[in-house]
């Protein structure tokens, strides 16, 4: 145990992971994002699933059943 500090750390952090969980853990509120960055997020979120789309093709046509 060279690290108490630590071992205590790491075990709170767990803790609190594990009852994240649990139907009755407290609900954190989310901070309202900055809407003079609404533009920005909007374009990249559009760079990027232009760019997803050209890496990744869609998938192939499903084969005609045989009856």
């Amino acid at each position: 145990m060279d690290q108490p500090t630590g071992l205590i750390v790491a075990i709170d952090a767990v803790t609190r992971h594990v009852n994240s969980a649990r139907p009755d853990a407290p609900v954190v509120a989310e901070r309202p994002r900055a809407a003079r960055l609404a533009p920005t997020r909007l374009a990249a979120a559009g760079a990027l699933r232009r760019l997803a789309d050209r890496i990744q093709p869609p998938p192939l046509p499903a084969p005609p059943r045989c009856s």
